[in-house]
């Protein structure tokens, strides 16, 4: 298997934080967003698009995205193609095809001759999911610091014991 040019498989965005992508064809002044995938799919809150997306970034049916894209029923993950669309790698049959938004650019600057084409990351409202996991994140940093401040003190009975007797 080929590595994939744009990402090392789903859920890799290389951005760090979490963000949804957009990209836009300054030539047919479209872009899209991965919005409405957000509720349906994790990845896509990582920056990767999905189908839909992708057909209205490159103002194409959905019968003609699929026949561009690179797959095959025999073999979940092809190797890259240079004439095809490549989708991120997948672990099941089932998920969902997801592609970077680089690999969206190159295809329509590349394959279907699409002038000026930019690419955007744009960040992602705040979730509630998001903020549950900032919640939990600033939870476990108040453990962290307590349980910090607790190995300071004696932890066995003798030492707590001897600790009292020196006070004494």
């Amino acid at each position: 298997m080929t590595a994939h040019p744009y990402g090392t498989g789903m859920g890799t965005s290389g951005a760090g934080s979490p963000s949804s992508a957009a990209v836009a064809m300054a030539s047919i002044g479209l872009a899209a967003t991965a919005a409405e995938a957000a509720a349906n799919t994790q990845e896509t809150a990582e920056g990767l698009i999905g189908i839909d997306e992708v057909q209205r970034s490159l103002n194409r049916s959905r019968a003609s995205v699929y026949r561009y894209t690179n797959t095959d029923p025999r073999n979940l993950n092809p190797p890259f193609n240079p004439r095809k669309l490549n989708p991120e790698y997948r672990s099941d049959q089932k998920e969902p095809l997801m592609f970077h938004p680089n690999e969206v650019a190159r295809f329509a600057r590349d394959v279907l001759r699409i002038k000026e084409v930019t690419v955007e990351v744009l960040n992602s409202p705040s979730t509630a999911t998001q903020q549950l996991l900032g919640a939990i994140l600033e939870e476990l940093r108040a453990i962290r610091s307590l349980l910090g401040e607790s190995t300071a003190l004696p932890t066995t009975l003798d030492a707590r014991r001897d600790q009292r007797d020196q006070a004494a």
